[in-house]
């Protein structure tokens, strides 16, 4: 090779070099730009999963179903249930002379709420006296003829009459006392206790102090707050729709949703309101509800289905940034989608919008998903 041919050489290589040189950077951040457009195209929502991912989480697809159950709503009433409530009335006429409680105050079982004075408290004090005089009386009768019995004074017949007597008189001083122990005499044998039959709070108590009330006269309300029951009035084209055991959701004035059971359906309609009548069982106490209020019931008579609904399970109802969504199973792993939702009964969501029936939607450990989602984007706002 001659001189000439190597620098021909020379200034070739050296002009490959120049040219890599100014070009490289561009094609870097070609490149890098290519990369973040291709991270940008993908769709908001998505969570990219394979399917080795997908059966690692554990995470159950389902198509979503046609078909949702029928609710139907209803304006109802708080009550107490006939068990819960009791009216204390005056056992007997007389003269109110002490009052424990008042409006609002908690009763127990059996408590005294109020005395009063009247003339039945000294007759059952008196017939009392009397009762446990003739048994001493008796009583001492009764030794004296077993003494003579055994000293051969008297005959058999003497001393069993005279047991038989005292029996008698200890049968009437057990009356006595059950008797003034029921009507809780005083005592001075002067007053008798008003009691409560249950415990509870005292709703009414229209009773005043020093007043003269006749016997059978109400003085107290008391309602056991445990004790409610929702009645809902059903007009007669929808009372043969609802059973007993069917679910329901109440929904109070707070915006809270309360789940209950219809236990039962009068089998006729109102005269006047041409309507039957509900009972609905709540779980247990329930705060904020008062007998006498409002509220509205929603009602599922069941195995009614609208199936121009459709329905998911609970668990694949998820809720990002304040909003219900569910993840469509896609070719790349599942996209968040926004969906309106219904009612909820035996563990599926109604659908209003948002989803198709067939559509595959991720249901059991959903949740894992929603995880994801959340991380992506907070590492995109990074």
């Amino acid at each position: 090779m001659n001189r000439r041919t190597l620098a021909i050489v020379a200034g070739i290589v050296i002009a490959a070099a120049a040219l890599l040189y100014f070009l490289w950077p561009a094609n870097e951040a070609a490149v890098q730009q290519d990369g973040e457009a291709a991270e940008a195209a993908l769709p908001e929502g998505l969570v990219l999963i394979g399917d080795e991912q997908l059966r690692a989480a554990k995470i159950k697809v389902e198509s979503v179903q046609s078909g949702a159950a029928v609710e139907l709503v209803f304006p109802a009433t708080v009550a107490a249930s006939p068990a819960a409530t009791a009216r204390i009335d005056a056992r007997a006429t007389g003269v109110v002379r002490s009052i424990s409680k008042t409006l609002g105050d908690y009763v127990s079982q059996g408590e005294t709420v109020a005395r009063i004075e009247s003339a039945d408290a000294a007759a059952l004090a008196s017939q009392l006296s009397a009762a446990r005089a003739r048994v001493t009386a008796l009583s001492s009768a009764y030794d004296r003829e077993r003494r003579l019995f055994e000293g051969n004074v008297t005959a058999r017949q003497d001393l069993e009459a005279a047991r038989a007597d005292l029996d008698v008189a200890r049968s009437e001083l057990s009356r006595a006392q059950a008797a003034v122990s029921a009507a809780g005499v005083s005592g001075d044998g002067r007053s008798l206790a008003v009691t409560s039959p249950i415990s509870g709070r005292v709703t009414t108590a229209p009773i005043v102090l020093g007043s003269y009330v006749d016997a059978g006269e109400e003085l107290f309300q008391v309602i056991n707050p445990n004790g409610l029951q929702i009645e809902v009035a059903l007009p007669s084209a929808d009372a043969v729709r609802i059973k007993p055991g069917d679910e329901a959701a109440l929904l109070v004035g707070d915006g809270r949703e309360i789940g209950a059971r219809v236990r039962s359906v009068t089998p006729s309609l109102d005269p006047e309101s041409r309507s039957a009548t509900a009972i609905l069982n709540l779980p247990g106490s329930v705060s904020g509800l008062q007998p006498g209020s409002f509220l509205q019931a929603r009602i599922r008579p069941s195995g009614e289905v609208d199936q121009r609904s459709i329905s998911v399970p609970e668990d694949a109802v998820q809720v990002v940034d304040g909003k219900d969504v569910v993840f469509v199973r896609t070719r790349r792993g599942f996209q968040a989608r926004e969906v309106e939702t219904g009612n909820r009964s035996s563990g599926m969501v109604t659908i209003h919008s948002g989803l198709s029936a067939g559509q595959a939607v991720a249901t059991e450990n959903a949740f894992l998903l929603k995880a994801e989602l959340e991380k992506e984007e907070a590492e995109d706002g990074d």
